[in-house]
């Protein structure tokens, strides 16, 4: 069976300033500029988590073209002052479409990507929704000579564990059973009615952090 990694966890802000100020709050550091995604009209920052792993804050880029289609990780939902938070998270597949396949939810549609000289594959709903509001994971086939992480600039943080909060826990268990998915993830069940929520335990210089 394939087997899907985690690949990064990602944080959404109505702007990168306050979603950087958020990291900079939380985990001590400063995110290192990433680039823009010219289909999405989006831009982003990152902090590394490991050789292969890394905390993405994204947010609309205000100087670039608004695409046609919704924008991705329902980033067209966020208020101007709505806080940063961790909204979704990226599962790595050598081959998507046969990952995508062997699940039984909807993930969305496999779509072409870039930022700069990086180019991947990833799924992403047509409305531009996060599936079961961010707990199910997008996936994510990178068409780069290395991972992005290898190349970021290592601030001693590594991630301890993703918790996956939802009511429906068995249905999360399943599809990321169905996934094969490999990594220090963790699926809590909350009562009905209770909204979705991921939580990520990083290890930082300064001590054990959380965010969510």
């Amino acid at each position: 069976m394939l087997d899907c990694e985690l690949d990064h966890i990602t944080i959404t802000a109505p702007d990168l300033i306050s979603g950087a100020a958020y990291v900079k709050e939380v985990l001590g550091v400063d995110p290192s500029t990433g680039g823009e995604h010219m289909r999405m009209g989006t831009h982003n920052m990152f902090v590394r988590l490991g050789p292969e792993l890394f905390l993405e804050v994204i947010a609309i880029n205000p100087a670039a073209t608004k695409p046609e289609r919704p924008r991705w990780f329902a980033l067209d939902t966020l208020e101007p002052g709505s806080r940063p938070r961790l909204s979704n998270w990226v599962a790595r597949s050598n081959d998507i479409q046969t990952s995508l396949k062997s699940g039984q939810e909807d993930l969305g549609k496999i779509e072409p990507m870039s930022r700069g000289s990086n180019h991947w594959l990833i799924t992403i709903p047509e409305d531009g929704s996060l599936p079961f509001h961010g707990i199910a994971p997008a996936l994510i086939e990178w068409h780069t000579a290395a991972h992005p992480a290898a190349q970021m600039q290592d601030q001693g943080m590594s991630l301890l564990k993703l918790e996956l909060l939802h009511p429906d826990a068995a249905r999360i268990s399943q599809l990321l059973q169905d996934l094969n998915m490999r990594g220090d993830i963790v699926v809590t069940a909350i009562p009905a009615g209770q909204t979705p929520q991921l939580i990520a335990h990083i290890i930082t210089p300064m001590g054990l952090r959380t965010l969510s």
